[in-house]
């Protein structure tokens, strides 16, 4: 039986293109291969769901990087509505950063990004931006969680999801998972997503809310196995 190399929890900070620090955490088991976690929507780096399949990767003596978008977590640079461009520019340094530690990043894990946002912003959202240039979001207590501006806004309509998926190349292999009773993302986009995408395969986990609340055991299976699969491949 091949014993797996303990791994190791390092801090490591990545300098994206506007110079901001972006501070992650490197789960390394000493493998050239490894997995970058993406986390969502106004989370962080140490949101369960991005910890545990870390974990779960280590175990399986794979090395895995999860990091903070800016304005998130621990990472500089402030948070920004939508920002879909920016967050994969910033991934893009990540990735840059570990082929120049003669590291390969062989998969990207992610969870999450927003749909609905007159459910979050309210109906008339696109008079008052026009009106005042800015929306403020507030928490339950009443304060301000984040604000959102008009570009920020523009560039989160304008975002064309269905010629995203197109350009995906055919050798890229996607998996996604999402559960049947997701609140925040309906399953039926993951439905969507499969008619388009190339090369896709689909898992819905029945009862599984947004954050897979009482379904995190079920995740490692699914997506271990995937990411397996394309480490023998190549």
């Amino acid at each position: 039986m091949t014993q797996i190399p303990a791994a190791v929890q390092k801090k490591i900070t990545v300098l994206n293109q506007h110079n901001e620090k972006l501070v992650g955490v490197l789960h390394d088991t000493g493998s050239t291969e490894m997995v970058v976690l993406c986390h969502g929507f106004k989370s962080s780096k140490d949101f369960n769901t991005i910890v545990n399949l870390a974990v779960a990767l280590e175990k399986e003596g794979i090395s895995a990087f999860r990091f903070d978008f800016p304005g998130n977590g621990e990472s500089e640079g402030s948070f920004q509505y939508g920002n879909y461009h920016g967050e994969a520019d910033d991934l893009h340094s990540v990735v840059e950063y570990f082929n120049g530690a003669n590291r390969k990043v062989m998969a990207i894990l992610g969870h999450s990004k927003e749909k609905g946002i007159a459910r979050r912003l309210g109906e008339d959202f696109l008079e008052i931006i026009k009106k005042d240039g800015f929306i403020d979001v507030k928490n339950r207590a009443g304060d301000v969680d984040y604000r959102v501006t008009e570009e920020s806004l523009m560039e989160r309509i304008n975002t064309n999801m269905h010629d995203a998926c197109l350009q995906i190349d055919k050798g890229c292999r996607v998996l996604t998972v999402h559960g049947s009773a997701d609140e925040v993302v309906p399953v039926e986009d993951a439905l969507e997503f499969d008619k388009i995408i190339p090369n896709h395969k689909l898992h819905i986990i029945e009862g599984a809310d947004h954050c897979y609340t009482s379904h995190q055991a079920e995740l490692p299976p699914l997506v271990l196995p995937f990411i397996k699969e394309g480490l023998q491949q190549n």
